[in-house]
């Protein structure tokens, strides 16, 4: 598996991502993970699949084991092209099994932290609607055993730890591996999609 560290020293060389690329992006919750997916999917054109909108039903329901893989199965189902973003460790065969590349966003616990509790308090102050209606509460979202912010402070180093010890027999065949170690990683990883498909010729 090649291991690409994203920054200005490879930003000339590209990413060789195109519009049949299978990505999977993957790192420590609330680190941005669908933030990036839905502008790289809208920047390559290739299917959004947010695995949360695919695990949960109304009211936090969860999907049983074989309904949330048969739902994954038919997402990837004939897309040329896709993004792949949610830590659902059970689905691994199905969802990096279906990947070439894999994009890890290795962001530092304070940059992690602060994302998460912004967009926590966000949706909750909004009520944004999430998945099938499902919306964030401050008794299960903050003052909870369950929070997300509790999840994402006590999971970083675990997490950390899997991504950056994973060896190739560990990724299901994904081809490339690339780091994004700080968002303006992701901002210049954004910027280089048009040179790449110019180069494809697409």
């Amino acid at each position: 598996m090649e291991r690409i560290r994203c920054d200005e020293a490879r930003a000339p060389v590209g990413f060789g991502l195109g519009r049949d690329s299978r990505i999977v992006i993957v790192g420590t919750s609330g680190s941005g993970k669908s933030e990036l997916a839905r502008r790289l999917s809208r920047a390559l054109g290739v299917r959004d699949i947010e695995l949360d909108a695919l695990h949960w039903k109304p009211n936090w329901e969860e999907s049983g084991d074989e309904e949330f893989r048969e739902k994954i199965r038919v997402s990837v189902a004939g897309a040329g092209g896709f993004v792949i973003h949610g830590n659902y460790g059970r689905v691994r065969d199905l969802t990096w099994g279906a990947c070439d590349t894999m994009i890890w966003l290795d962001y530092p616990r304070a940059v992690v932290m602060s994302r998460v509790i912004r967009r926590t308090l966000g949706r909750i102050l909004s009520r944004e609607e999430l998945w099938n209606g499902n919306v964030e509460t401050w008794k299960s979202s903050v003052f909870s055993r369950d929070s997300i912010i509790l999840w994402a402070w006590s999971t970083y180093a675990k997490r950390r730890r899997q991504y950056g010890s994973l060896t190739d027999d560990d990724c299901y065949g994904i081809r490339r591996m690339i780091t994004l170690r700080k968002p303006r990683d992701a901002r210049l990883l954004l910027r280089s999609i048009g040179r790449d498909l110019t180069r494809a010729g697409a």
